[in-house]
């Protein structure tokens, strides 16, 4: 009940209420918080500790650029006290670098929860899709098949939501598409282990539970 409190008492707050509005759909580094929300870096260190203090927030080292930090919503400690911010896109679109793995994964549980249309795409895509990839969504009743990797250029629509699933996709697109959401997803094949893809599926289907009733198609709904 006290840590309850603490966390009520945190959210009690325009400023702190606004980082969270933020990150329930995607991660952030803080000075992209910052820049987004319009805070000064001490005031939004100030924040930042509160909200990290009582377990509502938590970081990450970032896979790409290793002098940055991610930013990561706890949504368990939210449970369903906090609203579902909109968001209307014809299509979704998942990147990440070389399009063999999270991507695809990614795209494939949405068409699981969402009827709006999505893709894939990669910034530096490989050759094929990695095979434990392929191996661990067939284990989830999940289907890659006939997926190919494709590059970001040839994929992307107008208006496209585009995930950035990977901390290096996401700072290799910079300000290119500055409305993008960000999911700092472990690379699974850096390891190359099936708890590693196991971890990735896991993550991202939490995440996709979280966005995919908060997508809305153009002018209407997706039910």
């Amino acid at each position: 009940m006290d840590e309850r409190a603490q966390r009520h008492a945190a959210l009690g707050e325009p400023a702190r209420l606004a980082i969270i509005d933020r990150l329930l759909l995607g991660d952030a580094s803080p000075s992209e918080l910052g820049q987004e929300l319009d805070l000064s870096s001490n005031l939004l260190a100030h924040h930042l500790k509160l909200l990290e203090q009582v377990g509502l927030i938590e970081r990450s080292r970032s896979e790409g650029d290793r002098r940055r930090t991610y930013l990561r919503l706890r949504v368990e400690t939210l449970a369903d006290t906090m609203p579902t911010p909109l968001r209307t896109a014809p299509r979704v679109v998942f990147v990440c670098t070389h399009n063999s793995a999270r991507s695809h994964l990614a795209a494939a549980l949405w068409k699981r929860h969402s009827t709006v249309p999505t893709a894939s795409a990669g910034t530096e895509p490989a050759q094929r899709i990695h095979p434990r990839a392929v191996a661990t969504a067939r284990k989830h009743g999940l289907s890659l098949a006939p997926a190919r990797t494709a590059h970001i250029d040839e994929t992307l629509h107008p208006d496209d939501l585009v995930v950035a699933v990977c901390d290096n996709a996401h700072e290799q697109l910079g300000p290119r598409l500055p409305d993008r959401l960000h999911w700092s997803v472990p690379d699974p094949t850096r390891t190359g282990t099936d708890d590693a893809f196991a971890d990735a599926l896991s993550d991202l289907a939490d995440r996709i539970d979280r966005l995919a009733p908060a997508v809305r198609p153009p002018g209407g709904s997706d039910d």
